[in-house]
């Protein structure tokens, strides 16, 4: 030897290799879900715009013995306000699946006016499966009712689902008229929590895909 040093340079190993980039896919991965996950939360909210004269309130699980604990929520939240809103009309959003015994519109309607509605305020929109459905058919049934679809409304949902409501029905009617949203609390923490990695996924889905029904 000349007595020059010698440097060997270290490359990384396979295993290294392989755990940088499973790490920057989960990082990517964590990017692309918070995006969509901060427009869920910062949906989460009472909106109140103009002078709403419809409401409608969206479906969801129907249990044997009556609306699930979600959608309670949802029903207690609009008649909160109906109760200080005479005048606005309601329509019930949410067809029946397989495993309800009737529609959730149905069941919205009972529970309504079990708790003092007038169940002439009310008009059901039964068919829907999806949320998208939900606001197509609910064009349907306020075209056949000869309600202006452009008219000023107030969406109810749980407060998780409002921001995919809100991006549906302007992509559907249009930004003529004011939207309000209710957003109805979720009284059951694991299925909240559960929503909170559902929805994101969701809203994604449907910016991309839910165009017609």
């Amino acid at each position: 030897m000349n007595g020059s040093a010698v440097y060997h340079s270290k490359r990384p190993s396979k295993g290294n290799r392989l755990l940088r980039v499973l790490l920057a896919l989960i990082l990517a991965g964590a990017i692309c879900f918070l995006i969509p996950f901060s427009a869920v939360l910062l949906g989460s909210r009472d909106v109140l715009n103009g002078d709403p004269q419809v409401m409608v309130i969206f479906g969801c699980q129907v249990m044997p013995w009556g609306p699930s604990i979600l959608l309670q929520d949802r029903l207690d939240t609009a008649l909160d306000y109906l109760e200080d809103h005479p005048e606005v009309q309601v329509i019930v959003s949410g067809g029946q699946g397989p495993d309800e015994h009737i529609s959730e519109a149905q069941c919205m309607v009972e529970y309504l006016t079990a708790h003092g509605l007038d169940e002439e305020r009310i008009l059901q929109e039964d068919r829907s499966l999806n949320t998208n459905q939900n606001i197509h058919y609910t064009l349907d049934l306020m075209e056949q009712q000869g309600m202006d679809p452009h008219q000023d409304v107030i969406l109810v949902s749980n407060g998780f689902h409002l921001t995919r409501i809100t991006m549906l029905w302007q992509r559907v009617f249009g930004e003529e008229g004011d939207i309000s949203t209710l957003a109805a609390p979720s009284s059951h923490f694991p299925t909240m929590l559960a929503m909170h990695v559902r929805e994101p996924l969701a809203l994604v889905k449907s910016f991309f895909l839910d165009w017609d029904v």
